[in-house]
């Protein structure tokens, strides 16, 4: 993954800029940042064992926080995403839980 990001690796919950419909249930998601240190291959083989994508979904997910920064992989509640966000950061990969509103 090429852009040098400097996001703490640690869980932040920010309010998104756009409007998006938000699943009263699952109010989150899990983000994902691009980095230059990481691999491909090491993003794709931790989004299949913490968040359980396919591995066809890992490669869309990686593609998409390569060329846009960042990508929200994952939604869900707060209790459900804490866990994976965990074990993304202890990969050193950048990861955040950010709180989706409602329009």
């Amino acid at each position: 993954m090429h852009t040098q990001l400097n996001k703490p690796h640690s869980v932040e919950i920010t309010q998104p800029d756009t409007d998006i419909l938000v699943d009263p249930k699952n109010p989150y998601s899990l983000v994902v940042w691009n980095d230059e240190v990481n691999t491909f291959e090491w993003v794709i083989e931790t989004l299949v064992e913490v968040c359980k994508h396919n591995t066809e979904q890992a490669e869309q997910c990686a593609m998409l926080i390569h060329t846009q920064g960042k990508y929200a992989v994952k939604q869900g509640s707060y209790e459900e995403l804490k866990p994976m966000c965990d074990a993304i950061t202890e990969r050193g990969i950048g990861a955040t839980i950010e709180v989706l509103s409602e329009s």
